[in-house]
């Protein structure tokens, strides 16, 4: 009864469930060979040493014969997402820049759609985690290496997929004479946030501490800089005057939240640098 109850705990079920539903099928199969009472003890030593075999195979095969290591597929699945996060933000620019006619615009289904997987990726993320947690020493990954913060960086990254897709929405609000006013600020703004995205996916991907003081603060702050810069031209007049001008007001509003959640994510990978032990930067 109270093995059941503690199942219905979340830290319990989630980290424990498996080994407590064991429990209740070893506990019933000696509860039901009491009929035989001079049975129970050769059972219990059997359903033991089934249990220990299985669990000496599972360790042999993961570890010598054919390992597969949840650690490895967690850090290879969040390296993917910086890469994809990155080739979103330059598939909206090439969409929505580099071609000035909108009737002749391509579909924004590939961009959207790896932000759209990325924003799904919680649940597995977790799972993931969990297991790593149990897993020994292997390659580059020791003992209490801090798997928590891949679930930090990956919430970060999932914010970063809805402000990308929320900037096709606020493009689509204004119109193609702002647009092409904007359209070289812009560019250079998105290209400078993807180059800040793979770079830090790269020292994630290299285990190498990223060069957060050196070379993503000041990049930080020239984008910063450029996206003050559209804003000010456009904030006296055209907003006022022209509806279409909120289109442009959201979409520089996005772009300072991505810069700010992007800052956030470096310090992330920063710490992840620190309590994981990554190299030095040569």
């Amino acid at each position: 009864a109270g093995i059941t109850y503690t199942r219905q705990i979340p830290n319990i079920k989630k980290k424990y469930d498996y080994g407590a539903l064991i429990f209740i099928l070893t506990f019933n199969l000696v509860v039901v060979s009491g009929l035989r009472a001079d049975q129970v003890l050769e059972l219990a030593r059997d359903r033991l040493a089934t249990i220990v075999m299985g669990f000496a195979i599972c360790i042999f095969i993961s570890l010598l014969v054919f390992p597969i290591w949840a650690g490895d597929e967690l850090h290879h699945s969040l390296i993917s997402r910086f890469e994809d996060l990155a080739r979103s933000l330059e598939g909206f620019s090439k969409e929505y820049f580099e071609n000035d006619n909108h009737k002749e615009k391509k579909s924004s289904a590939n961009f959207s759609g790896k932000c759209k997987s990325i924003l799904h990726s919680k649940a597995k993320d977790e799972s993931l985690v969990n297991f790593a947690r149990w897993e020994p020493w292997h390659g580059k990954f020791g003992f209490s290496y801090p798997w928590g913060k891949y679930l930090k960086i990956g919430e970060d990254l999932r914010d970063l997929a809805i402000i990308i897709l929320s900037l096709k929405g606020c493009h689509d609000q204004s119109s193609e004479i702002l647009e092409a006013s904007v359209k070289e600020a812009c560019e250079g703004i998105i290209a400078s946030l993807a180059w800040t995205i793979k770079e830090l996916g790269e020292s994630i991907k290299e285990m190498s501490k990223c060069r957060y003081e050196e070379m993503i603060v000041p990049k930080m702050k020239s984008v910063r800089i450029e996206v003050s810069a559209i804003v000010n031209p456009f904030a006296l007049g055209t907003y006022l005057e022209n509806s279409d001008g909120l289109g442009i007001a959201s979409f520089v509003h996005s772009l300072m939240k991505m810069v700010e959640k992007l800052e956030e994510l470096a310090k992330e990978v920063e710490e992840l640098g620190q309590l994981g032990g990554f190299h030095e930067n040569s």
